[in-house]
């Protein structure tokens, strides 16, 4: 299973392609539209969110609420697209341009962005050629893909779940949570995803602060999985490993510069004993561990305990108060151009940091088990399970 986007922030639309979804899964524009909807969510996010009110279209692969096997084309519209047909047309300049869409050239790049390196790499010199593209307004269709890689999780009793872990410095201290319902419902409720509601109040006022200083502030998610059955990724080769890829794909993210499994980076500071997780066994549940400081994997492999993964967001670069610049045409120093943009978007992270874990395990479950269609996996699931159990 594999998809491409493509699509520009400010173009007609945001496309993804998804190729290898079994067929016989039940999908329906709902179960997208609600990750949609989650994902613009947030305590500090833009004035795009009060724009775009994303709903995604499904063109094809899915006959009367079946997928059929053949590719699905997901498609979101920009609603501000109206504004931006001159600027980002695909016809060649002409004098209906005026003086004010010539502005929109963008020469100055701005720290942090993809906008020097991108326009030095392909030789533009108006750098809204890098930044359209570059844009977290492409996350859009990967939480649509994640979606649908969800749907197939839950379809086999895989339940995906996120919060926000610390914003701005503000740390929250209650995580617990009895389930990953649970965990669903009392992240909805929060305006920044969290659990600690003590936190939350104190993340909400540093992001308040942020955005009065014409700042930006970062943070923590993490992803939580379970039911995924034991032996899901390889050891065998460096590219089959699992938590490899995950930790790629939430690497992939905009503006993700950090990733741990389980306790990740704390194993540093810890001898082995208090580090690896022992193993216990009972009729009931056949193989368990005492505790799950490797986060659900061993050598590569998910090991039946949950997936428990984190990602550090840095703090957007695009700032009302600009940060020094330099003009390449002119070589001039300049405060760097504002684009629309949050003073955080942690929260919504970690929605987006939901699909690409999910998409990732859904991936490897189809290798392990078949990808023609969903009664077969079914079936090779439960024998599978059937037999690690006992073994």
């Amino acid at each position: 299973m594999r998809y491409l986007t493509a699509g520009e922030s400010h173009g007609p639309q945001l496309t993804t392609i998804i190729e290898g979804v079994p067929a016989h899964l039940t999908l329906e524009t709902e179960d997208i539209n609600f990750d949609l909807a989650r994902r613009q969510k947030g305590h500090g996010r833009g004035r795009r969110m009060q724009i775009e009110k994303d709903q995604v279209k499904i063109m094809s692969g899915v006959r009367h609420g079946k997928t059929t096997g053949a590719p699905i084309t997901l498609v979101v519209e920009n609603d501000d697209w109206k504004h931006w047909t001159k600027i980002m047309g695909i016809e060649p300049l002409d004098e209906s341009l005026s003086e004010e869409d010539v502005k929109r050239k963008i020469t100055r790049p701005r720290p942090g962005h993809a906008d020097l390196v991108g326009a030095m790499k392909f030789n533009h010199r108006d750098m809204r050629n890098v930044l359209e593209r570059s844009s977290a307004r492409e996350t859009t269709v990967r939480v649509a893909a994640g979606a649908v890689a969800k749907k197939i999780l839950s379809t086999f009793g895989i339940k995906v779940g996120s919060h926000v872990l610390e914003i701005g410095g503000v740390k929250a201290d209650d995580t617990n949570y009895a389930s990953i319902e649970e965990l669903q419902e009392k992240t909805e409720s929060s305006p920044v995803r969290c659990l600690d509601r003590v936190a939350e109040q104190k993340m909400m006022a540093a992001i308040d602060q942020a955005k009065n200083d014409g700042d930006s502030i970062g943070g923590i998610v993490e992803v939580v999985i379970e039911g995924v059955p034991a032996g899901i990724g390889s050891y065998v080769q460096y590219d089959k490993k699992l938590d490899a890829k995950i930790a790629g794909a939430v690497m992939g993210i905009n503006a993700f510069k950090g990733v741990e499994v389980g306790i990740g980076f704390e194993a540093a500071s810890k001898p082995g004993s208090q580090v690896h997780d022992e193993i216990l066994w009972d009729e009931k549940d056949g193989y368990t561990r005492r505790t799950n400081n490797m986060g659900g994997f061993e050598g590569g492999m998910t090991n039946g305990m949950p997936i428990v993964v984190r990602g550090v967001m840095k703090p957007i670069p695009t700032l009302y108060k600009p940060l020094q610049s330099v003009d390449i045409e002119t070589k001039e120093v300049f405060e760097a151009s504002i684009e629309r943009s949050d003073s955080c978007a942690v929260p919504a992270a970690a929605v987006v940091a939901e699909a690409v874990v999910a998409w990732e395990v859904a991936v490897a479950l189809l290798d392990k088990f078949g990808s023609e269609f969903i009664e077969e996996i079914g079936e090779n699931i439960e024998r599978y399970e059937e037999r690690v159990k006992n073994f």
